[in-house]
């Protein structure tokens, strides 16, 4: 357990930020998940209409540190190169 003042703070300021990230990473795993599911059904269509929602949510996490620049860019290409296909 922390013991000085600010080691507390940093704790609090830990789990809150736990928690948010948390979340982010639920959404977009959905996302991902609901437009794979499109893609394997053949609709295209509404997968191509969800894509710029993934595109957001990919680059807010990339933007908050959940996610490293390139590792969100290979998820888009593969995510667009499937949707084209």
């Amino acid at each position: 357990m922390p013991i000085t003042k600010s080691a507390k703070k940093a704790l609090r300021q830990n789990i809150r930020r736990k928690v948010r990230n948390l979340a982010k990473k639920r959404k977009l795993k959905a996302l991902l998940k609901e437009v794979r599911t499109l893609i394997s059904q053949q609709k295209g269509e509404e997968a191509k209409k969800l894509l710029p929602q993934v595109y957001k949510t990919l680059d807010k996490a990339t933007k908050t540190g959940l996610m490293k620049k390139n590792t969100a860019s290979r998820i888009k290409s593969r995510i667009a190169k499937k949707i084209k296909a």
